[in-house]
């Protein structure tokens, strides 16, 4: 059951031990990869979330699979969670720490979504045009593709969004055939 209020706090946490150990970048990394791992790998957060496996047993297959791969700050931040049996809530803290370290720099995350891939042009043409006219001094992008919109482009800025698809358009005009005032409805 997700917990967000006990994510952020593990991921504040850790972002004020890894910022007081002068490790932060490290730390981010570390959970770049590790949340590369929890998506790439759902047996990994299945054994995490698990109640029938041991602590112990938890513990040696996590430091088995994270050892050489994650600072000593980061594993040792594993172990305190696998202690607290606060492990299943790993993928969560993950994500609230890279959305706090990403807070803490000053980086907003945006999400273009495509019918084909972008070219390199275009996607640094849209951040910097995100950057003028946004105002924000460090951007990240964060490329989708998706064949359903038949062309164009779906831009998401935080809660903000920008539908410039045809499959919008299409919507939009079998919206106006659907409520066409000038054709006379029989009921």
């Amino acid at each position: 059951m997700p917990n967000p209020r006990l994510a952020a706090r593990y991921a504040k946490s850790l972002l004020d031990l890894s910022i007081e150990k002068d490790q932060l970048e490290k730390v981010y990394a570390d959970m770049l990869w590790l949340q590369g791992v929890c998506k790439s790998n759902r047996d990994f957060v299945k054994l995490l979330r698990s109640p029938i496996i041991k602590a112990d047993t938890k513990e040696k297959i996590v430091t088995a699979v994270t050892t050489g791969q994650v600072s000593e700050l980061t594993a040792a931040f594993n172990r305190l969670l696998i202690v607290k049996a606060r492990e299943s809530y790993l993928p969560e803290i993950i994500t609230a720490f890279i959305t706090s370290y990403k807070e803490k720099k000053g980086i907003k995350t945006i999400r273009l979504t495509t019918a084909v891939a972008a070219s390199q042009e275009l996607k640094a043409s849209i951040v910097e045009q995100v950057k003028k006219s946004a105002g924000f001094s460090l951007v990240e992008l964060e490329e989708k593709v998706d064949p359903a919109l038949i062309g164009g482009f779906v831009l998401q800025i935080d809660d903000q969004l920008v539908d410039a698809s045809v499959a919008y358009d299409l919507r939009a005009i079998a919206m106006q055939f659907n409520n066409n005032d000038f054709i006379y409805k029989i009921k």
